[in-house]
């Protein structure tokens, strides 16, 4: 019997819907309705056209109607806005610029309508100078305005994804830019203790950052907008980029016995299917289920949306295909930074109530001994049992391919052995014999079986200064030249020979650099009689959560008695140095992460 499907909205879900569904049946009569004139585009891609590193504005248009025509034979009606669906008739309303209004019957539908920018009832908001970015007329909008209006600054609202990336392109055009963030970091997928080295590159780009700061009010006062935050300052600019998120696209369907969540989303099974029989959803517009704390969730990316609109096409053929969940696995450049992050983070395993564990390791990104190897930090999050819940990396090479493969690990849910025990590609241009990854494994490992007493400097919060003694194992010439205030210093090297000055009524908290030696300490320590606690992540760690963005970046380089988690540095040592010219964990052993 040959079945007719539509489809509502093109993009990543809707467009991958179709393709499949006609790969895999030549005779179904396929429709699908975008009410823009691009039925997909590269989305992501957006904010890098207006900032000119995507020249050729056609290079974002993945397919047109024309050549889903000819290859897939669907048809494809731009122009045309899907206004409601009845379910019990089968049918949809639709208003088209060449049509009018009409109603056209489904045996099968799929919606994919995508999310719209959030637009909150603020004092001022319909100015004309206030842009958000979505598609490609957004896109065009933004960018003649900069091109032709000669704008020389800008405000952008919101720490996203698409905030962060408007803020960097923007300031490739040389504008002036601030970007104003309402929670206390940017960028919700990282911790805090991992995103602060994110804002520090947007900084010392010259992007103002404010943030625990809102927005009050819109003015336009002549050629510029005034932009009230809700602790009352002020800031003039020629344009606003609004990007405090995103809302599911589904009010046409709210008269259509469709279930949606308390947000609006569209609530599927694990085979796309709404509540209504034939009907199926993809996208930014649904639900899912979050891979590592099983509950609902929303994750608008476009890879989750290709497969879902895939897995809706083959249940519609017959084939029995089900969706496992998201897990958020995302990438971000932020001027010569790279971030990544994929499962869960500590603010989504507290939420869930998910005990976890975490560790920090800051390698380098090939073999430290071949020209050009740049540093860079991984966070890992793991439970009790060893399963991988989540990770996040941030550096200048080398970080995307690290969280790919410890997001394919975690898809199988595979545990820190398994990291460890990969065999990964090596040579000196590209890695190491004893790759990153396998790093981050060998150190959870060690947790787990013991040998290992970490901690965090955000939990040293909970003992008192007279229960412990800190303890610095670096060389003295790094502590010289920055330390914790109250440290003794006592090299890893010197260690054995000065066990002595210890006290072993008191527990030894120690760090080094970036955690190796501190590694080393504590198996001599312990094996010694000694409680001891080595710091996770080091003197890196404390030296980038030290950052302050409401400085000048001249001030952030070299900051001096910083209190971040209730760890001081010493006000008397130059605190922190840029990461490329940091003395680390480079020296011997560094691979003997065992």
């Amino acid at each position: 019997m040959k079945k007719k499907v539509l489809i509502v909205g093109g993009v990543a879900g809707g467009a991958s819907a179709a393709a499949r569904l006609r790969r895999l049946d030549e005779k179904a009569e396929i429709i699908m309705f975008e009410r823009d004139a691009y039925i997909s585009f590269a989305n992501c891609g957006l904010p890098y056209h207006i900032g000119e590193t995507i020249k050729d504005r056609d290079k974002l248009l993945v397919q047109t109607p024309e050549a889903m025509k000819a290859r897939f034979n669907i048809d494809v009606r731009i122009n045309s806005e899907v206004t409601g669906v009845d379910t019990k008739n089968k049918k949809v309303t639709v208003n088209s610029k060449s049509q009018g209004l009409y109603e056209e019957s489904y045996d099968y539908l799929i919606l994919s309508p995508g999310a719209k920018a959030l637009r909150p009832n603020i004092p001022g908001i319909d100015n004309a100078k206030i842009f958000t970015l979505r598609n490609i007329p957004d896109t065009d909008s933004i960018k003649d305005y900069v091109d032709q209006k000669g704008a020389k600054s800008a405000v952008v609202i919101g720490g996203g994804y698409v905030g962060v990336e408007m803020a960097e392109n923007l300031r490739e055009r040389r504008l002036s830019v601030t970007l104003v963030e309402a929670a206390s970091h940017i960028l919700a997928p990282f911790d805090s203790d991992m995103v602060v080295m994110l804002e520090k590159e947007l900084v010392e780009n010259g992007v103002g950052l404010i943030l625990s700061d809102g927005v009050k009010a819109f003015k336009e006062i002549g050629s510029q907008v005034e932009v009230t935050l809700n602790s009352e300052t002020k800031l003039k600019t020629d344009l606003v980029i609004l990007a405090i998120g995103v809302v599911p696209d589904t009010t046409f369907i709210k008269e259509s016995g469709l279930e949606l969540g308390p947000r609006g989303h569209i609530i599927v099974n694990d085979r796309m299917e709404t509540n209504i029989e034939g009907v199926y959803a993809v996208g930014d517009a649904i639900e899912v289920v979050d891979f590592i704390t099983k509950q609902k969730t929303a994750i608008p990316l476009a890879g989750p949306a290709n497969k879902q609109g895939r897995i809706a096409a083959d249940n519609i053929a017959g084939l029995n295909s089900t969706y496992k969940g998201t897990q958020g696995t995302s990438v971000i450049k932020v001027f010569k930074l790279t971030a990544a992050s994929t499962g869960a983070n500590e603010k989504t395993l507290q939420k869930a109530n998910i005990p976890y564990k975490s560790i920090y390791i800051h390698p380098v990104s090939h073999a430290s001994y071949y020209p050009g190897a740049l540093p860079m930090s991984l966070k890992l999050l793991f439970n009790n049992e060893g399963r991988v819940l989540g990770a996040q990396g941030l550096g200048y090479a080398g970080v995307d391919k690290r969280i790919d493969v410890i997001a394919t690990v975690i898809r199988l849910n595979g545990t820190v052995e398994d990291l460890a025990e990969l065999e990964l590609s090596y040579a000196p241009p590209f890695s190491s014999a004893k790759d990153p990854v396998n790093m981050a494994g060998f150190v959870a490992q060690n947790v787990l079986a013991g040998s290992s007493h970490v901690i965090t400097w955000k939990d040293m919060e909970q003992y008192n200064d007279e229960d412990y003694i800190l303890v610095d194992v670096r060389t003295k010439e790094e502590f010289n030249n920055g330390h914790i205030k109250g440290a003794v210093n006592i090299p890893v090297d010197s260690l054995r020979a000065r066990l002595n000055e210890l006290d072993k009524n008191k527990t030894i908290v120690e760090y080094c650099q970036v955690g190796l030696r501190g590694y080393v300490a504590d198996r001599i320590l312990s094996q010694n009689g000694f409680k001891v606690l080595n710091v996770t992540g080091g003197y890196k760690t404390i030296s980038s959560l030290n950052f302050d963005p409401k400085k000048a970046p001249e001030n952030n380089e070299n900051n001096t008695g910083g209190k971040t988690s209730g760890i001081t540095i010493d006000p008397d040592t130059q605190a922190v140095k840029r990461a490329g010219n940091q003395s680390g964990d480079n020296d011997k052993g560094f691979n003997s992460c065992g």
